[in-house]
């Protein structure tokens, strides 16, 4: 049997005991041209939440009654094509489940190189290094000499992306984090010049002193009020690269606005949001870079790994606290 979690109800607010349920289906059927992957790993991500709402977001939004929608990685362990053979690791959109289907089509995986270490491959390697890689360098125009702010910086994207700013050659990176022990990972294992515990006192106060000169690029994950205290310190041309907005995900009444996005007009700077799946044709041109780095010691990792289908649920509420460091993974029961 195919042990799976199911969206039962759309949540409003956060996530409890009645959004999600588990269930046990028969393993799916294989067709000619498609494979039988037994999942390992979960990656949990902040999107999946905004998946769970009913408004359509980029993709449109996980059916009620329907496996949760998210990605992972897993053994194939039955194939009818050549293209997944017995014993490959595999990463794509598992779903939350114990087993699902590779093929061709609408369910492509990509085959994980052997050296590959599982994890990495749905962390640096996986979409949380591809945005930082792209939504960097394309998107954010990093420049040499940059002054970056990079908020949820403890966090699987935003850690990845303040090293990565240090490697081409920003001239300070300050990241933002909830804890003191955050803001110390990030400044004395990850390289950040300096980091604001937000909870500490009012933000902006903290950014006046730790920014001199002003933003030149912010990397926001979160949205709202840290959003809002850093554009007020945007430099003249600043740039803000939009990758999420965690703060707002479990508020669907939040009517906070913007007070300070008139700066984007007085310093000529420039806002813009991008979706990491944009740049598919390129990953592997991204990865490689990454795994290069990754192997070179120049980027470092930490991962969070939740035990169990049963814990899903909890592992992301866990996330969009802001209880993770890293890499927030769920590892399923190998027994089955």
């Amino acid at each position: 049997m195919n042990r799976r979690a199911i969206l039962a109800r759309r949540p409003v607010g956060r996530i409890d005991e009645t959004t999600i349920r588990i269930d046990d289906a028969p393993v799916p059927a294989l067709e000619p041209g498609q494979a039988l992957v037994k999942v390992r790993y979960l990656s949990i991500d902040a999107t999946i939440r905004l998946w769970m709402n009913e408004d359509p977001s980029y993709v449109p939004p996980i059916k009620v009654g329907s496996v949760v929608r998210g990605l992972g990685l897993g053994e194939v362990v039955e194939s009818t094509t050549d293209e997944y053979p017995v014993g490959c690791l595999v990463s794509g959109m598992t779903g939350w489940q114990e087993y699902c289907l590779a093929d061709t089509g609408r369910r492509r995986m990509a085959i994980v190189k052997g050296d590959t270490s599982p994890t990495q491959a749905l962390n640096v390697l996986g979409v949380n290094g591809l945005a930082a890689y792209f939504g960097l360098r394309d998107v954010g125009d990093i420049r040499e000499g940059d002054q970056v702010v990079v908020s949820a910086a403890a966090g699987a994207t935003g850690s990845i992306v303040g090293q990565l700013a240090r490697i081409w050659g920003a001239g300070r990176v300050v990241g933002i984090a909830g804890t003191e022990e955050k803001c110390r990972w990030l400044t004395e294992e990850l390289g950040f010049d300096d980091a604001i515990n937000y909870r500490s006192g009012p933000i902006g106060d903290a950014l006046a002193l730790k920014c001199p000169g002003d933003i030149d690029l912010y990397w926001d994950n979160v949205g709202g009020e840290v959003l809002d205290a850093c554009l007020e310190h945007l430099a003249g041309r600043g740039r803000v690269v939009l990758c999420g907005a965690v703060s707002s995900y479990n508020h669907a009444s939040d009517d906070r606005g913007l007070r300070n996005h008139l700066s984007l007009l007085m310093r000529r700077g420039r806002m813009e949001g991008f979706i990491v799946f944009d740049f598919e044709p390129r990953y592997a041109e991204a990865q490689a870079q990454l795994e290069d780095w990754l192997r070179q010691g120049r980027i470092k990792t930490r991962e969070f790994i939740v035990s169990g289908l049963d814990n899903a649920a909890a592992a992301l509420n866990l996330l969009l606290d802001g209880r993770n460091m890293g890499k927030t993974l769920v590892e399923l029961d190998g027994s089955r």
